[in-house]
């Protein structure tokens, strides 16, 4: 499920900056990363199954590898996960309303921390 009008979609930012700030919101960048894309994951394991938020994003210049890349983030979405399968987003999936209110509400928060540090094209 694909949140529309989030206010994060097409936000270019520092990638040291975006780490830090996904961070503050237990979205974590770990391994999930090439030199020209990165993906911003916060788990959710709840009685309905195990839920991931994500955020990707892409470079368009710059170097993900050597922390030397200004980051566009994409539209975020939810996906439960399946084993051993992995994640699936599709329209079929069911999504509690509780799961969808709290990540509305980080990337309400999201949103409101990259504002101030947000790079305008």
């Amino acid at each position: 499920m694909y949140f529309e009008n989030t206010g994060i979609e097409n936000t270019a930012a520092d990638l040291e900056l975006l780490d830090e700030v996904m961070l503050n919101h237990s979205l974590v960048r770990a391994g999930q990363w090439d030199y020209e894309r990165v993906s911003y994951d916060k788990k959710f394991v709840i009685k309905e199954g195990t839920f991931y938020l994500r955020i990707f994003g892409f470079t368009k210049d710059g170097d993900v590898g050597k922390h030397d890349a200004i980051i566009t983030l994409m539209k975020p979405v939810v996906g439960k996960h399946y084993y051993p399968t992995g994640v699936e987003y599709g329209d079929q999936e069911v999504f509690p309303a509780h799961l969808v209110k709290s990540c509305q509400q980080t990337l309400a928060a999201v949103k409101a921390d990259l504002k101030e540090f947000e790079i305008r094209s």
